[in-house]
């Protein structure tokens, strides 16, 4: 390159960095010397190839083709080599690759992942990369992740959670024109040192006790021997869906889903003084207790709202296992309020969805929030130390102290 060349490659490089745009996309500075290099590289490739057993056989350089790259520093285009036979496979730049470099898709799966759109994808990366990406490209490269939700999906459990929850959220998903309603079904565990992990995720037409069946099948199958406890809403046949698997397990059914239940059929104006009857009941600090300010709430309600008061008799023994605990496990089971947080940071993502494409259109995206949310899942949750004592207790060698926790851990104070 002559020193004039060089002096006005030094002045465009400069006023460019200054202003912000890409030095190596289109009209960039040093787009040239990329592209030279990136051909040069192809040609050496080729040549490496074409060695004389290759040759022999009667392959041999074919011209060129061209193909625009895309990548983060920029939008270019290249001459590739090709040959005879189209069996050269180059390295640098491979077939039908047309976004380069790993970090612009790490970041185009990111994005998408916090639940930006794919216009929003592709009109971020137009400003910031001079890049112009097409829906068909950007959906190809948030296709790569479904072999790891598969795998994530089937990968092995531990065999004992001392808490799971299992709840489902709603969707809209297209199929074959289309709009239907899916139930998303979730389930949320604490292994035994405390942590909290999604076990996993189902989509299915409904949310039923058989669909549950199934769920708990699955999570058996990839390991889960043990349920000390699971917490549910009051789907009916739940209970048993769950105790036909987990035979030992103790089942807590959610009592904040059993009240908004009951208050869906008492007169607004008998709302409050009912709550405060209620309340009661829910918040005795025994069973026998409990159970007597049930007895008082039937007497007095009885003859208004006789539906809501034999529910919760009906419901009694599921919606009272919490009562055999301290105060810090009975503040985890007795709802499901531990995956419902979960389920709203997943709407902060999903919510500007109207009706996802498919099934593995709503798992990509969940999948990718989920990962997002665990990052903050660092600790085991407070007091873990003192509460799986009382559950090792309680449950005796299903929870053993050494499998508890892990070696090395001991019973050291828990983090917050």
């Amino acid at each position: 390159m002559r020193q004039e060349e060089l002096e006005q490659l030094q002045i465009k490089a400069l006023e460019q960095f200054k202003s912000g745009k890409s030095l190596f996309g289109k009209d960039g500075a040093f787009a040239p010397m990329l592209k030279q290099f990136l051909e040069a590289a192809l040609e050496s490739e080729m040549e490496e190839y074409l060695d004389e057993q290759e040759r022999s056989g009667g392959n041999k350089r074919n011209g060129k083709g061209k193909k625009t790259i895309k990548s983060s520093t920029g939008t270019f285009e290249i001459e590739t080599p090709q040959d005879r036979q189209s069996n050269f496979e180059p390295q640098i730049i491979k077939k039908r690759e047309t976004v380069l470099a790993d970090n612009l898709q790490d970041k185009i799966i990111g994005l998408y992942g916090l639940g930006m759109s794919l216009r929003d994808i592709s009109a971020h990366i137009k400003e910031m990369y001079d890049t112009d990406i097409s829906h068909t490209v950007l959906s190809q490269i948030t296709d790569r992740i479904i072999p790891e939700v598969k795998a994530w999906q089937n990968r092995p459990l531990e065999p004992v959670y001392c808490i799971v929850w299992l709840d489902a959220m709603h969707y809209k998903v297209r199929c074959e024109g289309k709009v239907e309603h899916k139930a998303l079904s979730n389930i949320l565990g604490i292994n035994t040192a405390g942590m909290k992990e999604v076990l996993g995720m189902y989509v299915s037409e409904s949310e039923g006790a058989n669909f549950w069946l199934q769920v708990l099948t699955d999570l058996h199958n990839r390991g889960l021997k043990d349920i000390l406890i699971a917490c549910t809403d009051n789907l009916k046949g739940f209970s048993q869906a769950i105790q036909s698997v987990y035979t030992k397990a103790e089942v807590q059914s959610c009592i904040v889903h059993q009240v908004r239940n009951s208050l869906k059929y008492v007169a607004s104006k008998d709302q409050k003084e009912f709550m405060r009857d209620l309340k009661e009941v829910y918040r005795a600090d025994t069973k026998d207790l409990a159970e007597m300010e049930l007895d008082s709430l039937a007497s007095k309600w009885q003859g208004k709202y006789p539906i809501v008061i034999q529910s919760w008799q009906n419901n009694w023994e599921k919606l009272t296992t919490y009562f055999q605990y301290t105060a810090p496990i009975r503040k985890l089971i007795y709802t499901t309020n531990a995956v419902e947080g979960y389920h709203r940071q997943i709407r902060k993502v999903t919510k500007t969805k109207g009706a996802f494409t498919s099934d593995i259109a709503l798992q990509k995206l969940v999948y990718l929030a989920t990962k997002n949310i665990e990052k903050k899942w660092t600790s085991p949750l407070q007091n873990w130390s003192l509460t799986v004592q009382q559950l090792a207790i309680k449950f005796g060698n299903r929870l053993p102290l050494d499998l508890a926790h892990s070696p090395g851990q001991g019973l050291a104070p828990d983090q917050n």
